[in-house]
């Protein structure tokens, strides 16, 4: 029951509406009987400042931070961890005593959960986007030990500064989504993951069913393992493609729970999370 002493915890991005954190992190909120809401708010990017200085002024107990925002919200943080800090991405925030946030990232544990059983050690790995997504899927595939990773995007700028933030991880290499040589990367590569929006319920920024167009995908190995990080769908035209191709496919859902519970966890200082509980709570809007 939601009272005057009840606190919350909250989901900021663009878009928001499809986002199934706060049944998850609802649900587990109530088997541990914690006296916390948790839901989403759209912001645009004109008044995420805004935004972002209010909710530390009032009962706001930790914020997750979603597209487009995980790189800008950097500049609001008064402490950062050292992951965080080195792949320049914060996906939650927890008010210190004094009101100032402080900034983690849990993207790249969620983002390997699914993945660790997959023996990727010295394997080729792609990632298609260059966002705040990507820097947690290039972190999660050094984690993982690829030999290989190489991310593929249309934006030329955000690719740059991404290269240059791993420029000492000599594995990584940078390429446009119009380079011909995409054609024998795809065919040759063990994982692709899609970090862009493409596919996404509500997501009205392009026209394409898949990323960077049908026939970016002409040479698909059917031995190739595709991660798409999107939930909602949950095959989206990217997974399903691809499944008829041959291919395994993985989803975004266990990587949305999985970074949920670190996330809830760092929020409660550091209480066991009811993962199961989370999974089971949004399998139903699946």
């Amino acid at each position: 029951m939601i009272t005057s002493k009840t606190n919350f915890l909250a989901l900021i991005g663009n878009p928001v509406n499809h986002s199934l954190s706060p049944i998850m992190h609802n649900a587990a909120i109530k088997y541990l009987g914690l006296d916390l809401i948790y839901f989403s708010i759209p912001c645009k990017e004109k008044d995420f400042e805004i935004v972002i200085k209010s909710l530390s002024k009032i009962n706001c107990k930790g914020i997750n931070i979603t597209i487009p925002f995980k790189e800008k919200v950097l500049n609001y943080c008064s402490k950062i961890s050292p992951l965080a800090k080195q792949i320049k991405a914060v996906n939650t925030l927890k008010p210190s005593e004094k009101g100032e946030w402080h900034g983690i990232n849990t993207d790249v544990e969620g983002l390997i959960y699914p993945l660790k059983n997959l023996k990727l050690v010295n394997k080729q790995g792609i990632i298609l986007g260059s966002g705040g997504a990507a820097r947690s899927a290039i972190q999660g595939l050094i984690n993982l030990k690829m030999s290989k990773i190489t991310v593929i995007s249309r934006n030329q700028i955000s690719l740059d500064s991404l290269l240059n933030d791993f420029k000492n991880k000599h594995l990584i290499k940078g390429v446009s989504f119009k380079n011909t040589s995409n054609i024998n990367l795809i065919n040759s590569a063990d994982l692709i993951i899609n970090t862009t929006p493409v596919g996404m319920i509500n997501n009205t920024d392009s026209k394409e069913l898949l990323p960077f167009g049908d026939n970016f995908w002409t040479s698909l190995n059917p031995k190739t393992v595709i991660y798409d990080l999107i939930y909602n769908p949950q095959e989206t035209p990217l997974l399903s493609f691809s499944r008829k191709k041959g291919c395994q496919t993985i989803n975004g859902m266990k990587m949305l729970v999985a970074q949920g519970a670190k996330s809830l966890s760092y929020w409660t200082d550091g209480l066991e999370i009811p993962i199961e509980i989370m999974e089971e709570a949004i399998k139903k809007y699946l």
